[in-house]
C-alpha cells in the first residue's frame, strides 16, 4: 500500500483517516471483537458488511491486522499487528477531543474517562495486555484487574446507572 506522498501524516491519514477504519479498530481493541460476525453485530453505528470488508482488507493490507486462516466450520479471527496496538495513543487522543468537544452518554463515554483519568501508565498497560491478546506475548505480572476488565467494569457500572436513571 503505496502512499500518495512521502508525508507521514498522509501517509497515515489513508490508512487510519477513515471513520469506519477507527471504528473497526475500537471494536477490536475494546470490545475484543475479533471476528468478521461479531464487528458487523458488534457495531453500535450500523456498519454495513460490504464497507466492514472492505476496511478490514485495507487495515491487512496497511499491516495493522492479521487474519488467522479459516479452517473448515471456522471463522477466520482477526489480530492486531505491533502496528495496530501502535493504534491506541491515536485512538486515545481522539477519544480525548470527543471528551472535551462532543456530547455523548456517560455509558459510552467512561471507558475514555477512565483511560484520560488514568493516564499514560494505564496506556502502557493496555497495549502490554493487547500485546498479550493478539501477539501472543507473555502476561506481565499483575496486582488486580487489568485494563480491559477495569474498563468493562467501569462500563457495566455506568450502563447499571443509566439503566436505574432512565428504567
Amino acid at each position: 500500500m503505496e502512499p500518495r506522498s512521502g508525508c507521514p501524516i498522509n501517509a497515515a491519514v489513508e490508512v487510519l483517516g477513515d471513520r469506519w477504519a477507527l471504528l473497526v479498530l475500537r471494536d477490536l481493541i475494546f470490545g475484543d471483537r475479533r471476528y468478521f460476525r461479531a464487528l458487523l453485530t458488534g457495531s453500535i453505528e450500523g456498519i454495513a458488511s460490504n464497507i466492514l470488508a472492505d476496511r478490514l482488507v485495507r487495515l491487512l493490507d496497511a499491516g495493522i491486522l492479521t487474519r488467522g486462516t479459516a479452517v473448515r466450520g471456522q471463522r477466520a479471527r482477526y489480530s492486531l499487528t505491533e502496528a495496530g496496538i501502535q493504534t491506541l495513543p491515536i485512538i486515545y487522543a481522539l477519544g480525548n477531543w470527543g471528551l472535551d468537544w462532543r456530547p455523548g452518554s456517560a455509558e459510552l463515554r467512561i471507558r475514555q474517562q477512565l483511560m484520560h483519568d488514568e493516564g499514560p501508565a494505564f496506556l502502557e498497560e493496555l497495549m502490554d495486555e493487547l500485546r498479550v491478546r493478539h501477539l501472543g506475548a507473555p502476561p506481565k505480572p499483575s496486582n488486580g484487574p487489568s485494563p480491559l476488565e477495569r474498563l468493562d467494569a467501569a462500563h457495566a457500572a455506568a450502563a447499571e446507572q443509566d439503566q436505574r436513571e432512565h428504567g
